[in-house]
């Protein structure tokens, strides 16, 4: 498989046309991924846009590629959102990316009453930054045409009122119904993945009675960094993408 990589803007790109890398995506392909002249890549603006290409040029501030093929991939529909709770360490983390390589379509960061891990002020800048960072180089990695959007962090609120508009699936334990007895709808799922410890009883009552579902993925009780990930891939396969 080609060699793939992002560029920040795809507007101008045809067939037959140079498109070219710059900054710290034309370093990574030259120096780390070893591109060489001749060699075939794959392009996308992470909002649908996907080229096909032969390197032309290539220096450590510089690749151009030739454009061969061009088009336009739509967004999946209906979409994965994963309201990932904040977690201690770098288990939130190892979420965010599994979770983008298996294909989810948004990431919400959530600000969840047993989160060790708190973002308050420019802190709260610097874990969605860091975690857009994440989303980018997962999405690179997996080939992906569309890069999902990180969102602002939230709280128990305004994930309630969400709840009250969409069709909000959490992960819980005790739950009776499981995961992969859904029945898609046609519309959006948000799923919710709790931290350590769990969601809190308060919390779960509250989302519940915005309109949540409360779904057993399995028998075993797995960490926040692989509950989130393991429910995409039954959500991918329950929605046909698989």
């Amino acid at each position: 498989m080609a060699l793939h990589f992002l560029v920040e803007s795809a507007t101008g790109a045809v067939v037959g046309g140079l498109v070219t890398l710059t900054g710290a995506e034309a370093k990574h392909a030259a120096v780390v991924r070893r591109l060489r002249v001749g060699e075939a890549v794959s392009l996308g603006d992470g909002r649908g846009v996907w080229l096909t290409g032969v390197a032309e040029e290539i220096t450590p501030s510089r690749v151009g590629v030739r454009v061969t093929a061009r088009e336009n991939r739509p967004a999946p529909s209906p979409r994965i959102v994963l309201v990932q709770a904040l977690a201690k360490g770098d288990r939130d983390e190892l979420a965010v990316q599994a979770a983008c390589e298996l294909g989810v379509d948004e990431i919400v960061p959530w600000q969840a009453s047993r989160s060790v891990s708190r973002w308050e002020g420019p802190k709260a800048v610097k874990g969605r930054e860091r975690w857009a960072t994440i989303v980018r180089e997962a999405a690179k990695q997996a080939h992906r045409a569309w890069v999902p959007e990180v969102t602002a962090p939230v709280t128990t609120a305004q994930l309630a009122e969400r709840a009250a508009g969409e069709r909000m699936l959490m992960l819980d334990p005790t739950a009776t119904v499981r995961l992969s007895a859904l029945e898609p709808d046609g519309s959006d799922l948000v799923l919710v993945v709790g931290p350590e410890g769990g969601i809190a009883p308060d919390e779960i009552d509250r989302l519940v009675a915005a309109g949540a579902e409360r779904v057993l993925l399995g028998d075993t009780v797995l960490r926040t960094s692989t509950a989130g990930p393991a429910a995409i891939a039954v959500l991918s396969a329950a929605l046909g993408r698989w």
